[in-house]
């Protein structure tokens, strides 16, 4: 018999998953419930799920925003079970994703703009509260709930496990390259870190025709930038005369560190109107140099994942260039030590969780 759900609300679903109880972050089984498949949601068996890494900073509330137990994950795909009465884009059968976000106003100017990651009533996939008071459950579980106008259609073409980071790291890092420009041929587009999202934001920069150098901190990847994931440079960001030899070449740069780390050299590498794109987010202060960019009229900005159109627009893209995630596939049981390695560096370079595969078997009596 199943324990009664935790986290103050009561629905029809029975569902189980993972969660943090506390700011160490450790995860361990969670009963739970889901509401019912109401007019505008579909029901989806989560199938995988990815790890990012601000799931890190959720499940230690690093961010100072987490409500426990949290049931972390954002980059989920799966297959539909059950679709509302008012669904017409979905049908049940069909294979779905959910990323960041699962809610947001739908009325305000962002929203209107297809801009609901920045809506200011925007409701994160995991660890907020959702509009019937509920906590909201990321995909670190058997089934999920979603508004279908937050849901996006996975290409047929596309493999389930790589597919999904796609949801978190690949909206995060496409975005941006679109947005400012940064997606035309011959552009010379920058990426800082050679991770979860960087190694992505390099596949879609070179199939948008730009010419990539990676910025990294550890030579050692280098010929995993070239000769595996196609960059043309590599820059270690600490060598000074590497640095030197290439300042003023970059049209723009996408900064992927979650690190506190030095903005100054990555502002020198930029051409005049350069801009520079910080999508990782850090949980102290960086420290910003203003007359670097008085010199060259540069810009700092920033970006977070995208909207539900430009995120379905990802991934067609992303079907189309045969783009997917380089991957680690895990049991549930090993989540922890996913966590511990992620927090290294440690993984090549997204975990995703087998969560059809594996959830069941750890289930509470």
């Amino acid at each position: 018999m199943a324990k009664k759900p935790q986290g103050g609300e009561e629905h029809q679903k029975k569902a189980f998953g993972w969660a943090a109880r506390d700011t160490t972050g450790v995860l361990s089984p969670f009963n739970f419930s889901r509401r019912k498949t109401e007019e505008n949601d579909i029901t989806f068996k989560v199938l995988y799920c990815g790890i990012c890494h601000s799931d890190l900073h959720m499940i230690k509330n690093e961010w100072g925003l987490s409500t426990y137990p949290l049931v972390p994950g954002h980059e989920i795909v799966g297959v539909v079970t059950e679709i509302g009465n008012q669904v017409k884009k979905f049908k049940v059968g069909d294979i779905v994703g959910v990323g960041y976000m699962i809610a947001s106003c739908q009325s305000c100017h962002d929203c209107s703009n297809n801009l609901e990651n920045y809506c200011p009533r925007m409701i994160p996939t995991c660890g907020a509260t959702y509009h019937d008071g509920a906590s909201t459950r990321g995909g670190f579980c058997d089934i999920m709930v979603a508004d279908q106008n937050f849901v996006v259609h996975i290409p047929d073409n596309l493999p389930l496990d790589a597919t999904a980071p796609l949801l978190c790291a690949g909206i995060t890092v496409y975005s941006p390259l679109r947005y400012f420009g940064l997606d035309k041929p011959g552009t010379h587009v920058g990426i800082v870190g050679l991770g979860g999202l960087g190694h992505v934001a390099v596949k879609f920069a070179k199939a948008m025709g730009a010419k990539v150098t990676v910025i990294s901190t550890s030579p050692n990847k280098k010929e995993e930038a070239i000769e595996h994931l196609g960059a043309d440079a590599f820059l270690v960001s600490r060598d000074k005369d590497q640095i030197q030899a290439a300042l003023g070449t970059m049209d723009g740069i996408i900064d992927t560190v979650s690190a506190v780390h030095p903005l100054l050299p990555l502002i020198g590498l930029l051409k005049s109107h350069g801009k520079l794109i910080m999508v990782g987010a850090p949980n102290k202060p960086l420290e910003l140099p203003v007359f670097p960019l008085l010199l060259g009229r540069k810009i700092v900005a920033g970006s977070c994942i995208g909207g539900i159109k430009e995120t379905q627009e990802m991934m067609d893209f992303a079907a189309k260039h045969k783009i997917t995630s380089e991957i680690e596939v895990i049991p549930i049981d090993y989540v922890n030590t996913a966590m511990e390695r992620l927090l290294k560096g440690d993984v090549r370079y997204r975990f995703v969780i087998d969560v059809g595969n594996t959830m069941g078997l750890n289930s509470e009596d």
